[in-house]
């Protein structure tokens, strides 16, 4: 099915193209490909407010995802039981703070696939709440990235600054 990805702010370029085939092969070693999902990159005003409403932290973050199955267990698959709901979610991209956070070393546009990898796997039941999922979250991030460094000639890494 569709992967959208909107661009909803103008402080940080984006490069959707490649990020779009990233993002298209992680659905494919995840075996979502059949699903719709939104990536929609946002500023820190914008990304702090979600996080506000919906976490209630007043401050901006690097990614929100707001899954269309809010119950599955790490890993599960969604079984949808009609066509209009093959859908994982929305992941918000607070792009302006990724790009404040990447180190001297990192590629803007790699930490973007890192990031959005990572809200996938959150939509697919993943949380990094308690040392042990976060554990298996981080496992499993480690997996489809080296998956896709093979595909697609990357050197990937999971995101693990602060997450538990």
């Amino acid at each position: 099915m569709s992967l959208v990805i909107r661009n909803l702010q103008r402080v940080i370029p984006i490069r959707r193209v490649p990020l779009r085939k990233k993002i298209e092969i992680v659905r494919s070693i995840l075996g979502v490909q059949k699903f719709d999902l939104a990536i929609i990159c946002v500023d820190n005003k914008n990304i702090q407010h979600l996080n506000r409403i919906y976490r209630e932290k007043n401050v901006p973050t690097d990614v929100l995802s707001f899954p269309f199955y809010e119950n599955l267990k790490a890993g599960e698959f969604p079984q949808p039981a009609f066509p209009d709901d093959y859908n994982l979610g929305d992941i918000f991209l607070g792009v302006e703070f990724i790009f404040h956070q990447c180190k001297e070393d990192e590629d803007y546009n790699d930490i973007l696939t890192v990031t959005a990898t990572h809200g996938l796997c959150h939509l697919l039941g993943f949380t990094h709440s308690t040392e042990a999922e976060w554990q298996k979250m981080h496992q499993k991030e480690k997996l489809v990235l080296d998956e896709l460094n093979l595909r697609a000639g990357t050197r990937l890494q999971p995101l693990s600054r602060g997450l538990f």
